[in-house]
């Protein structure tokens, strides 16, 4: 008696010491759907993460140009003339001299030197150099004031734009 029942005890302590197939399939699976929700996650963050390096260097485009039309003078002593690739070094200009200033093939140095990296950036649409509008600056005569306006496209079709204000001391 002693042994059937110590037998009994075995048996049924042996029955329920692992898991059993089903469990087993079952934490397979779950497991496998929670890896595939990490992988698909990280495939989107690794695909897409060259965009930001896109959309900062074409800040940087727009920011170093609008700083460059920033620093000329507003008004001229005498006539000056539009500004393209070839004269931005050679000849003097005003900040008016850059309205409607825009490059195709790619972003070139001040000097009119072709930067191989930026060969897929443009200044697009055209730079506009237009008066403010009265109250948009407080303070500040619509007359002794422009708004700059640079707009960058950069290797995906996106248009970056930067606006900045120069006013006449």
């Amino acid at each position: 008696m002693f042994i059937d029942c110590c037998f009994a005890h075995f048996s049924k302590s042996l029955r329920q010491a692992g898991a059993t197939l089903i469990e087993l399939i079952v934490f397979i699976v779950i497991v496998s759907m929670a890896v595939a929700g990490v992988l698909a996650v990280m495939n989107l963050t690794t695909g897409h993460s060259g965009d930001t390096l896109i959309r900062k260097q074409s800040a940087v485009i727009a920011e170093s140009l609008l700083e460059e039309i920033e620093l000329h003078d507003m008004i001229a002593a005498s006539a000056t003339a539009a500004v393209t690739t070839a004269n931005r070094m050679t000849v003097y200009h005003v900040v008016s001299d850059y309205n409607g200033f825009s490059t195709a093939g790619g972003i070139r140095a001040a000097d009119g030197t072709a930067i191989p990296a930026l060969s897929n950036y443009n200044i697009s649409p055209a730079v506009t150099v237009a008066s403010i509008n009265a109250g948009e600056l407080p303070g500040v005569s619509p007359a002794s004031a422009v708004r700059i306006t640079v707009s960058v496209t950069d290797p995906t079709g996106t248009v970056t734009s930067l606006t900045g204000y120069r006013a006449a001391y």
